[in-house]
């Protein structure tokens, strides 16, 4: 029955595992530091079951936290570093703009924009500074 089946490209409704209208998964693309976190994890549950092997990851467990930690405030430091240099960078544009501003060579709204920026990056900065204390 399924050779003629075939010649006729009809699939019998019992052999049918899907729905017509269900999608098809054509290719799953697993990217590879996904599929080194699965290898990790895997391994790390078989060595799990020794009592050194379970000792040394803790140690890793508790020496990477600390790192993550660490880096984060480090993150937060040189972003908010950065937003402060970009910050003085807008308060010299500031100064320039007031002065042409004071001149009557531009209008306000140059003005308004230097005042915003400054501002702006000044509280990034700050505020970065300020997280990077509370985690510490």
């Amino acid at each position: 029955m399924l050779p003629r089946l075939r010649r006729f490209r009809i699939t019998p409704p019992r052999l049918r595992i899907v729905r017509r209208d269900t999608a098809k998964i054509t290719e799953m693309n697993v990217s590879t530091l996904r599929k080194v976190g699965i290898v990790a994890r895997v391994a790390g549950r078989q060595a799990a079951k020794t009592r050194v092997a379970a000792a040394v990851l803790r140690g890793l467990r508790v020496t990477a936290t600390s790192f993550g930690r660490v880096l984060g405030i480090l993150w937060l430091e040189v972003t908010g570093f950065v937003f402060l240099c970009l910050s003085a960078i807008g308060g010299m544009a500031l100064a320039r703009e007031y002065t042409k501003y004071q001149a009557g060579q531009v209008g306000s709204g140059r003005l308004i924009l230097a005042i915003a920026f400054t501002v702006t990056f000044a509280w990034f900065g700050l505020s970065s500074f300020w997280k990077a204390r509370r985690r510490g």
